[in-house]
């Protein structure tokens, strides 16, 4: 028989050895959970839920330049690829700020994406977050830079554009003093004042248009507006000028058409359209205007016989002062103007404006506008035939 005190002693032992296993298996699972937090670390409280809130791009770096959290703004922008910096020279001001201990900003372009060669210009500010992490916020200004260039053109093209009316009126008013007893000359001379005064209000004029137009209420009221009447009233505002010109206007199209807008601003859209088109027609030359519903959309279409615009050209003509012409849109009065307040009108209405052009047959400018919700009764009235030399296009723009 077993001594009694061995079975002690070796109960003693199994108890210890029992409390040495159970202290080894907590040690070790204390050091997987360190290893764990290295390993997928954690950003301070709140900060999580402050990035998933954020509209810009912000993003939480570790010391190996790996992203702990990112902004859905981050993720669009592309900073991080495969769970990293995507762009060397943020790591590297995340690295200057860890270092440091100081915010530090910066201005730095990048490409958006892996296979995209657009430049997206960033302001980028950095700050440390606790002892381990660095917060890097950017802001896309991209979009502002574009606008400061575009202002800085249309400031210089302004001041281009009305230098020539200005100096003709000057140098024809000195001329007119010398020319004083001679009716003759005076009456020239008066003439030309009278058109470069009319060409210098058309121009402010246009100035105005296009300002109103770039502002944030443009349509602050929008009311329904019966397309017919906007084509009429365009047309008669072209008709001496068409006469003039030797050049015949066709309308043909659907009367019911309303839209939601500014009808004054719509008038002065498809009259550009129309000026523009008996401007560049040839004698006896002719100028449809269509109007069109489907699918919801109003279109108005424009076209002319005229000399066309070269493949090159299209994609620009609606920018500001540009033209296909130089020399015979100065010779018509034009400014440069017309379209472009064509396409800033139909973009505040909601819809969009395209050309169809063939060098030597000419040219169809289409207008399309999202049909007013109201269903007024449709009334088709009798459609005028047009030339067949003027190419129909339902996708002109």
């Amino acid at each position: 028989m077993d001594s009694p005190w061995l079975l002690v002693a070796a109960a003693l032992l199994g108890l210890v050895m029992g409390g040495g296993f159970a202290a080894a298996v907590f040690s070790a699972a204390r050091r997987g959970e360190r290893v764990a937090g290295v390993v997928t670390p954690s950003v301070p409280d709140g900060v999580s839920q402050v990035l998933d809130a954020l509209e810009t791009a912000g993003i939480v770096v570790d010391p190996s330049r790996n992203v702990v959290k990112a902004s859905p703004g981050a993720l669009a922008l592309g900073l991080v690829r495969d769970g990293r910096i995507a762009h060397a020279e943020i790591g590297r001001l995340a690295d200057r700020v860890r270092d440091s201990g100081e915010a530090s900003s910066a201005d730095i372009d990048i490409t958006r994406g892996r296979f995209s060669d657009a430049t997206v210009h960033l302001g980028v500010r950095a700050a440390r977050l606790g002892t381990r992490y660095v917060l890097v916020l950017a802001q896309d200004h991209t979009e502002s830079r574009r606008l400061d260039e575009v202002r800085r053109d249309f400031i210089a093209n302004i001041s281009h554009e009305l230098k020539t009316p200005i100096g003709a009126v000057g140098l024809l008013a000195e001329a007119l003093e010398p020319a004083a007893d001679d009716p003759v000359q005076v009456r020239k001379f008066a003439a030309r004042l009278r058109t470069e005064a009319s060409r210098l209000a058309r121009l402010t004029g246009e100035i105005i248009d296009l300002s109103r137009l770039q502002a944030a209420d443009a349509l602050h009221q929008p009311e329904l507006v019966a397309i017919d009447q906007v084509v009429a009233a365009a047309l008669d505002q072209n008709r001496v000028a068409a006469e003039a010109n030797d050049v015949s206007l066709v309308f043909a199209g659907d009367r019911a058409a309303k839209v939601y807008g500014d009808e004054a601003l719509l008038v002065v859209a498809v009259h550009n359209l129309i000026a523009n088109a008996i401007a560049y027609s040839p004698p006896r030359g002719r100028v449809g205007v269509g109007v069109s519903r489907k699918d919801g959309i109003v279109e108005i279409a424009v076209t002319d016989q005229g000399v066309g615009i070269p493949e090159d050209d299209r994609d620009r003509v609606f920018e500001r002062f540009f033209r296909v012409d130089q020399a015979r849109s100065r010779n018509t009065g034009g400014t440069g103007l017309g379209l472009s307040i064509v396409k800033h009108t139909v973009q505040n209405h909601g819809g969009e404006v395209k050309v169809w052009s063939l060098v030597g047959r000419g040219s169809t400018f289409t207008v399309r506008i999202p049909e007013a919700s109201e269903k007024p009764q449709t009334a088709q009235i009798p459609i005028s035939e047009i030339s067949a030399d003027i190419p129909a296009h339902d996708d002109a723009r």
